[in-house]
């Protein structure tokens, strides 16, 4: 039988006080706190090693955070770990994985672990290959497929098991046209369920226009966490990606000159 699970409370992810330090000392992540409430769509935006990557693969268990706690729906993805994975839905940055499967294939596994129903399977299946037009790759191999195909293929799987809780990696990167706007109409339609969404994205225009919030970081730590609205008025006259290079400048800035002290001490 399909897992549910109520939903208790209004925050689906909420990320406590979370650091990241790898082996070479590099904080990838540095007293994180977020919170993604029910029925929001929140952008998750940074440079190339801001942490973006590092704070999703928390979300989902993939890495263990070494202080802090989060919450997927309100279980403790240290403490309940499979009942937290159950109401994920996530996309991760390379579709390169079970590339012998056929892409019919690739979706029954991914059902089967999530304990989807047969009958209930096949309609999403078949929902999900006409959005993405992959209604005649679904008998192939996928490493015969495009990686734009492979990324489609890598999204539906995600979405297979109808979580309440989407985590995207650069979901849009790879897709045509026709379906990233496929993807981004139902990024809105289920956080308008009542769900929610936390995707990073480097396309500024994506952020402005889909997200209901965005949080801005860089070298770990938050610059900004609230509306577009709430953040236009801190920097009034200024456009998104004018207002972004501002504030990764001046933190970039602020962390070369820590860099050049601490190497002259």
């Amino acid at each position: 039988m399909e897992h549910k699970y109520k939903k208790r409370g209004d925050d689906m992810i909420q990320i406590e006080n979370v650091t990241k330090t790898y082996s070479n000392s590099v904080r990838a992540v540095d007293n994180l706190n977020l919170t993604v409430e029910n029925g929001e769509i929140v952008g998750f935006i940074g440079p190339n090693g801001a942490g973006k990557t590092t704070t999703l693969k928390m979300l989902t268990g993939i890495l263990k955070p070494d202080s802090g706690s989060i919450h997927i729906n309100e279980f403790d993805i240290q403490k309940e770990p499979i009942k937290a994975k159950q109401v994920i839905g996530y996309i991760a940055d390379s579709p390169d994985m079970f590339l012998r499967l056929s892409g019919l294939e690739f979706m029954n596994l991914i059902s089967d672990i999530y304990n989807v129903p047969t009958d209930v399977r096949k309609e999403r299946i078949k929902t999900f290959a006409s959005r993405f037009d992959l209604t005649d790759a679904l008998t192939k191999p996928m490493q015969d497929y495009s990686h734009g195909m492979r990324q489609k293929m890598m999204v539906a799987a995600a979405l297979v098991h109808n979580p309440a809780v989407w985590i995207l990696d650069e979901p849009l990167t790879g897709l045509d046209p026709k379906s990233a706007y496929a993807l981004k109409n139902m990024m809105r339609e289920h956080a308008d369920a009542g769900n929610s969404v936390l995707f990073s994205t480097h396309v500024l225009e994506v952020a402005e226009k889909l997200c209901d919030k965005v949080i801005i970081i860089n070298h770990g730590k938050s610059l900004f966490y609230g509306t577009l609205d709430e953040l236009t008025a801190q920097y009034p006259h200024m456009d998104l990606e004018k207002i972004f290079l501002e504030m990764t400048a001046h933190i970039s800035d602020s962390y070369q000159n820590i860099y050049c002290l601490r190497r002259h001490e």
